[in-house]
């Protein structure tokens, strides 16, 4: 696991080695064994790397590394799980092949010599990002995995190509613009964080999951193709649905999980694993143990509320598997302690809360080992999350009203604004059903109103998983975006309601939320994290389920606890699911008032000129006044402006 860093200019003569120091010095975090730098003024070309060495220890693993016959120049960050496997390959396609060492970004290097980039890619299993030169074409390749579970950003900036693997490295260029886009800003407030292609700045992109990007010299517009398109995958695989019995599905997934956790757990560094307590982790956890002759190092981070603490069921997990378990558990404010570090940590606005005791769990885990396996990918590959159950129903109940009544019920339901329909109806409070009565019942109907203008059931789970809805009126000076959500061209064919909202949380949520945050926590204490579930053989294979297969029995992820309760009690997980999440609407109303009070000061937002003053206050007051839970909208609003803050920008 790396960092990398680095520029293509015409102008490169007039950036020195310092400029690449200081580019790889932003991203330290992700590589403190080991920084080297490449400078090569008569092909424009810059190129800086940052080591946290995992595989091949020794100096023959450093980067930049050059091909055997000086062809290609890499920098990588990732792993090739099944690195040995090509070797061998290779070495049947040439057995005259000799190797420096036992890196797998040598291995990367000769396949993309003897196979080329596209070929090599497909034939690779693993998490990725790389920049590679090649000095025949003259040509900058860039490339990223299959779901995104490394970062790569990319962009012009004045007549400087910049790429790298987090913001931070791409602003210590000296070309570097901070222009703020405010049409990702926009985004950013609809899923709290910021979906790809899409950066905070301006003419900065993240490369898509899956693709290539090509640039020379001739071609200022660089050229994108998929070497692997998770949603074309997705419809191949629902086509071809498998044939065999559950028990024989369950069977057959239970091996291919096997599998890549064994590949996984391959490392030259000690290896453990997050464990919550969940299905995910702990069917992770239980099939690393048995793989095990040692006891498995697992961490869980715990909290004294209640309701956000999942550590008990952890340690019985824990216990029973007979891992070598540490759990940690913070008050409030150790927790909150955490919330200055954040804007380092994601390089740009980031407002899943969860990012808090990811980052807390990832410093623990760091303390006794240098990777850690996760759950992560199994709510969207097997149905679990509970949103997707209640959008299809809701879509169910509203489909088969006639579409003009719904369009024309709605907007006369919002042609009155949320607060006039409080005022409206409270003389008929008390007879209203307790739970309504004590919601802001103006913000319901509204709420309401966009449920019943929805077109299809993609348009519904859109706005219901949406933080705020009109982002135009919040964020000056924007406009809507396009994103999985929306655009028709990425939308899966399918009749099944949850596989299409599964399919655009593989493309979005996944690689944009869950797994951007858990890179940036994790590497920010130098922790490399592995999630086998993403092996692209278990993502395949788990596509060509039929969907009740995946709700056998009225269970969600039924196939994965069917394979946790051969190893552990099913009295110990069955239990609703709680998430990973903080206490963030009472920590707003108590300890965290007057840092968000200070953010939110209705003069600095219009003095910044980003957000619109009157609505943020007006939910400001609503949540204190405890009529509302806006935690998470706010939570947006706050990261932003603690990520304004923090990079000095105005």
């Amino acid at each position: 696991m790396c960092g990398f860093a680095g520029f293509l200019s015409a102008n490169a003569s007039q950036f020195s080695e310092n400029v690449l120091k200081n580019m790889a010095q932003a991203i330290r975090s992700r590589g403190p064994d080991n920084q080297d730098y490449f400078l090569d003024n008569q092909h424009g070309l810059g190129l800086a790397h940052c080591r946290l060495s995992i595989v091949d220890l020794s100096s023959a693993g450093s980067q930049p590394m050059l091909s055997a016959s000086k062809r290609y120049l890499i920098v990588f960050n990732g792993e090739i799980y099944n690195h040995h496997v090509l070797r061998q390959q290779l070495h049947q396609q040439n057995p005259i092949i000799t190797w420096n060492g036992h890196s797998d970004t040598e291995t990367l290097l000769t396949g993309f010599e003897y196979w080329g980039i596209r070929q090599t890619l497909e034939k690779s299993t693993g998490m990725f990002a790389f920049a590679v030169w090649d000095y025949q074409e003259k040509q900058l390749t860039l490339g990223r995995d299959r779901f995104g579970e490394k970062p790569l950003y990319y962009g012009w900036q004045r007549n400087t190509f910049l790429f790298g693997s987090e913001l931070k490295a791409l602003k210590a260029h000296p070309d570097f613009n901070a222009d703020i886009d405010r049409d990702a800003l926009g985004l950013f407030l609809r899923h709290n964080y910021i979906p790809a292609p899409y950066s905070i700045y301006k003419n900065i992109n993240k490369l898509l999951p899956g693709c290539i990007l090509t640039l020379n010299f001739q071609q200022r517009q660089p050229c994108i193709e998929n070497y692997w398109s998770t949603k074309l995958v997705i419809e191949r695989q629902i086509c071809r649905p498998y044939k065999g019995s559950y028990d024989e599905a369950v069977k057959q997934l239970e091996q291919l999980i096997n599998q890549s956790i064994h590949q996984q757990m391959i490392a030259d560094v000690p290896v453990g694993a997050f464990l919550s307590g969940g299905v995910d982790s702990s069917t992770v956890v239980a099939l690393m143990q048995a793989q095990s002759s040692r006891p498995i190092k697992t961490f869980t981070i715990g909290f004294y509320e209640k309701g956000y603490n999942e550590a008990d069921y952890a340690a019985q997990v824990a216990q029973h598997l007979g891992t070598d378990h540490t759990e940690l558990y913070l008050t409030g404010k150790q927790a909150q302690d955490i919330i200055p570090l954040l804007p380092e940590i994601y390089c740009e606005p980031f407002a899943d809360s969860s990012q808090i005791p990811t980052f807390l769990v990832s410093r623990l885990a760091r303390e006794h080992v240098t990777v850690s396996l996760s759950g992560d990918a199994g709510d969207e590959l097997f149905a679990g999350y509970g949103r997707y159950a209640l959008t299809e129903k809701i879509w169910r109940q509203i489909a088969n009203k006639p579409a003009l009544l719904r369009h024309l019920l709605a907007s006369g339901i919002t042609t009155i604004s949320p607060e006039s329909w409080r005022l409206l109806l409270s003389p008929i409070k008390h007879f209203l059903p307790a739970k309504l009565a004590n919601a802001n019942i103006g913000d319901k109907l509204h709420k309401g109103a966009a449920i019943l203008n929805s077109d299809d059931v993609g348009s519904l789970y859109h706005k219901l998983t949406s933080y705020w809805q009109s982002t135009e009126a919040i964020v000056l000076g924007s406009k809507p975006c396009m994103t999985p959500f929306n655009d028709p061209q990425l939308l899966i064919k399918t009749d099944n309601a949850q596989q299409l909202m599964m399919s655009i949380d593989m493309q979005c949520y996944l690689p944009d939320d869950i797994l951007c945050k858990v890179d940036r926590a994790a590497m920010a204490v130098s922790l490399e994290t592995r999630v086998p579930l993403l092996d692209h053989h278990i993502v395949e294979f788990a596509w060509s389920l039929p969907f009740s297969y995946k709700t056998h029995n009225g269970q969600i992820k039924s196939p994965l606890k069917d394979i946790l309760f051969r190893y552990v009690p099913q009295k110990l997980i069955d239990r609703p699911k709680m998430g990973f999440g903080i206490p963030l609407e009472q920590w707003l109303r108590s300890d965290m008032r007057d840092w968000a009070e200070s953010l939110l000061n209705e003069q600095k937002l219009k003095q910044q000129g980003y957000f619109n003053p009157v609505n943020v206050k007006q939910k400001w007051q609503q949540h204190l006044s405890g009529d509302r839970n806006w935690a998470s909208q706010l939570w947006s609003i706050l990261m932003f402006q603690s990520w304004l803050e923090y990079n000095q920008i105005s």
